[in-house]
């Protein structure tokens, strides 16, 4: 038994990882009860257009889903490195770790996971965050890191993206981080009026607003790629050094936005080739069938009724006798 437990006072508890990010979970649940609804009333759908209703609910869910939840996301680029690096501060402990790097719109975040996990009478899990959005102060929470006595590794990648880092990239990456968001809100307006429009329906403009939309995402990508290919100061950590790739946020926005610009002209060269197979695919057919059967019904005259017939047939001279009663 030491003193302090083998720890020093100033050190708090270890800030654990947490196993998803709850906001990415929050939207994924609102939309898959959205779709679990869809699907409660599929069997209501008469005809072949069953299954076409079905893929563009799924379709315009998928996308939707997307633009949302990557704005949230934090592996937009990522990287990972093992290493034997110093745990804390006034320790000359050495701890075998899994540093991991995870870049988003709004922030980095840094993990730190111990192979094995529990070294130097402690578990290592850690995952902070240091935020770059509007409202948030990176410095200020790099500074409450050093208060809180983190370790050594995620100080000092935590260090590289400070506004005082010789490296230089905060200023590029929140900047590009902004715009990306803007453009991706932007994104899930323009997919909101397409869902709105195909609704109506209003087809050709539907197409017109999901190739906005794919515009859109791509767009953010390029405001994102601008960040990622700016210089950067090595992360080193003895012989091994932390490098980042593009990240799964990255790779699902480029290809939701090729989906739907695919749709989008899928749309368009329909539309003006073959309407009747657009009509098709959207359940235009029956209903318009249905319409026109009505239409004609009302166009029609009517015909006269039996009793109108028997008054027509009537000799003209019994018409003229008429008959006056006194009340």
């Amino acid at each position: 038994m030491t003193l302090w437990n083998g720890s020093f006072p100033f050190y708090p508890g270890a800030n654990a990882c947490f196993p998803f990010d709850p906001t990415w979970a929050v939207i994924v649940s609102i939309f898959l009860s959205i779709l679990a609804t869809f699907i409660i009333i599929l069997p209501g759908i008469r005809g072949r257009g069953r299954l076409f209703w079905f893929l563009r609910v799924v379709m315009g869910l998928f996308v939707g889903a997307v633009v949302l939840s990557v704005q949230f996301s934090r592996d937009w680029e990522t990287g990972w490195v093992t290493a034997n690096t110093s745990y804390k501060s006034f320790s000359r402990a050495l701890v075998k770790v899994d540093i991991g790097l995870h870049i988003g719109l709004a922030g980095v975040n840094v993990t730190l996971v111990g192979n094995p996990v529990n070294q130097v009478n402690e578990t290592i899990n850690y995952n902070e965050h240091f935020g770059w959005s509007f409202g948030a102060d990176y410095d200020h929470s790099y500074g409450e890191g050093l208060e809180k006595g983190l370790p050594n590794s995620i100080l000092y990648v935590a260090e590289k993206f400070t506004t005082q880092s010789p490296c230089g990239v905060h200023r590029q990456y929140r900047i590009s981080g902004h715009y990306a968001s803007l453009t991706l809100w932007m994104a899930f307006c323009t997919w909101l009026i397409s869902i709105l429009l195909f609704s109506m329906p209003i087809l050709l403009y539907g197409g017109y607003m999901l190739l906005l939309t794919a515009v859109l995402m791509l767009f953010s990508l390029l405001f994102f790629f601008t960040a990622r290919n700016t210089p950067k100061c090595p992360i080193q950590f003895g012989l091994a050094a932390l490098k980042t790739n593009y990240g799964g946020s990255f790779w699902l926005t480029l290809a939701t936005g090729l989906l739907c610009l695919l749709l989008g002209l899928g749309v368009l060269i329909l539309n003006s080739l073959q309407p009747e197979k657009l009509k098709l695919v959207f359940n235009l057919d029956e209903g318009k069938g249905e319409e026109e059967e009505v239409w004609d019904k009302s166009c029609q005259p009517a015909e006269p009724s039996s009793s109108a017939r028997d008054v027509l047939m009537v000799p003209l001279g019994e018409l003229c006798e008429v008959t006056a009663t006194r009340l």
